[in-house]
């Protein structure tokens, strides 16, 4: 049943950006890294609340650097605004949410290696 609903809109002219949103590279990228950034913040509260599993600061940690650091560069290479469809909101968020994320795995890493 789903292959036919999958084969009946290849058949279709259905366009894929619904109501003038399109998600394009722009967008894809920041919100990839916002999502990193995301799980950031909750492995490194999974951490801090549940210490020792060594590889949940560590995940955390990395995570957050990893979307600080592709936040940042899409925010400092974004041309225009907020609003511009350019990613810059998102990149904003990535950065936010991963410099969290990271600073809570480090916290939890400091917090694992003193009660060694």
């Amino acid at each position: 049943m789903l292959n036919d609903v999958i084969t009946g809109l290849r058949a279709t002219d259905i366009p894929l950006a619904a109501a003038g949103y399109e998600l394009g590279v722009g967008r894809t990228v920041p919100t990839t890294a916002a999502v990193v950034g995301l799980a950031a913040v909750v492995v490194g509260v999974l951490a801090l609340a549940r210490p020792g599993a060594r590889s949940r600061p560590l995940a955390a940690l990395v995570l957050g650097l990893v979307a600080a650091l592709v936040g940042g560069l899409h925010a400092a290479s974004a041309a225009g605004g907020l609003g511009t469809g350019n990613g810059l909101a998102g990149a904003l968020v990535a950065l936010l949410l991963g410099l969290i994320g990271a600073a809570l795995g480090g916290l939890a890493l400091a917090r694992s290696r003193s009660s060694v």
